[in-house]
């Protein structure tokens, strides 16, 4: 059975989303909602990921979520930001019905590696704005897949 993953990077004014699976390997970048986590305390920003993720997959569809979480550069240790994102991912499964499991991945470089993608894109400035958090949480949930299926390349 192939399972779907929904892969949020979560962001003070933006969130990129992607999309992909464990049967292809593919990892799509979905969108970027620009709705601040400040918002009404982040409730706003909650919606529009329930609406996001009931307008990809069927209420009964075998879907995992995949959060990026901002590891230290000791590869090791979580800094505040980290409990932020946990405490966000909680929030997020609280309202999830049915209930889906969550994993973390080290979201560290998913940023640059966005850039990198972009670099030759002819894209302007705010474009590529508006695209570099969707591709980030690509990259997160390609590093994600790669750990799950045990491939030592992450280009897989």
């Amino acid at each position: 059975m192939t399972t779907r993953f929904f892969c949020i990077d979560l962001g003070d004014k933006r969130t990129g989303l992607a999309i992909g699976d464990d049967q292809t390997r593919i990892c799509s970048p979905l969108t970027v909602l620009e709705v601040p986590i400040s918002d009404r305390q982040g409730e706003a920003l909650l919606e529009a990921l329930i609406r996001a993720m009931h307008d990809q997959f069927s209420p009964h569809a075998a879907v995992e979520i995949v959060f990026g979480l901002p590891l230290n550069m000791d590869d090791a240790s979580e800094g505040p930001r980290s409990k932020l994102v946990r405490t966000f991912a909680d929030r997020f499964l609280a309202k999830l019905n049915p209930p889906r499991p969550v994993h973390f991945q080290d979201e560290r470089l998913s940023s640059v590696d966005a850039d990198w993608q972009m670099s030759q894109s002819g894209l302007t400035h705010k474009q590529k704005k508006h695209r570099r958090d969707a591709l980030a949480a690509a990259a997160i949930l390609r590093d994600y897949l790669a750990s799950r299926l045990g491939v030592q390349d992450p280009d897989f």
